[in-house]
């Protein structure tokens, strides 16, 4: 069990104001702006499901820039309490004082509050939220026997990996059918080849390319043994080691191979796939 100090400040990135500019880049893949445009209007909970590393968490960020509201990002995990979320009382000298959570922070400010990967956290963080999502908008802080009524442009987001589901990991039904659903999954092969190549400064369009090309075979391997797919957000990091200086085997094995699977028969068929793809 990690302890307290640590939990705190691994659990949160606090209210983050939204800076000037074009904000976040993000290409979408179909209405999924339109829609939480709409849900934003009416301040409907929404829920964002699709694989690791497709884009979830950039549309927001991309979102909340957009629409100019400050964002609090929380990265759930087994250890998470509600506590965590809300807040608790803490020893300051020889008396205690309240502190408010993320989550708090996020309903009086009226920030988009961002729980990213949901199934992750224990039941009882996720059973809190329920007040927000429905039309009393209010958190309850049992601990000081109060209930906050949410700002009026709060809006709570989480994320969710339906390929992660468990009979011991997933949201309950009553949890679920609370959120509005925006689905996403991987980029078709011009869209994704565009994000790379815009994400990763001075990589050649080919070469952008060849790695998704790549990744589309290598996607085809989760129904056979591998656990992960090559995620989009791992061809960007393929691309900034071949841009650093790497061959692209060199980055293909660092950011392709050795992190999504310890299987020495399916690391050598990505292994063949990457060279087949950047043979001279």
């Amino acid at each position: 069990m990690r302890s307290l100090i640590d939990r705190l400040r691994g659990v949160e990135r606090d209210i983050v104001q939204q800076p000037e500019g074009d904000g976040p880049y993000y290409e979408p893949q179909g209405n999924e702006i339109g829609i939480f445009e709409a849900a934003w209007r009416k301040r409907l909970p929404v829920m964002l499901k699709g694989p690791t590393g497709c884009g979830k968490t950039r549309f927001l960020e991309h979102m909340a820039h957009r629409l100019g509201r400050p964002l609090v990002s929380v990265a759930c995990h087994e250890d998470l309490t509600s506590a965590d979320l809300v807040g608790r009382f803490l020893l300051e000298g020889e008396s205690t004082v309240w502190q408010d959570g993320p989550l708090t922070r996020a309903v009086k400010a009226g920030a988009i509050c961002y729980l990213d990967e949901i199934v992750e956290a224990r039941t009882d963080s996720t059973v809190i939220i329920h007040p927000l999502t429905d039309h009393r908008r209010r958190l309850p802080l049992e601990k000081r026997g109060l209930e906050i009524e949410a700002h009026e442009d709060f809006l709570l987001v989480i994320s969710y990996n339906p390929g992660y589901q468990t009979v011991l990991k997933d949201l309950k039904p009553s949890t679920k059918q609370r959120f509005v659903a925006i689905s996403f999954q991987y980029p078709d092969a011009d869209t994704e080849a565009r994000i790379v190549c815009t994400e990763v400064a001075g990589l050649d369009a080919d070469v952008a390319r060849r790695l998704v090309a790549v990744a589309g075979q290598a996607r085809a391997l989760k129904d056979h043994g591998l656990d992960e797919a090559s995620s989009t957000r791992s061809l960007v990091y393929a691309g900034s080691l071949i841009t650093a200086g790497l061959s692209p085997l060199e980055a293909g094995e660092a950011a392709l191979v050795s992190p999504v699977t310890d299987d020495l028969d399916l690391a050598q068929a990505l292994r063949e796939i990457i060279k087949a793809h950047f043979r001279a």
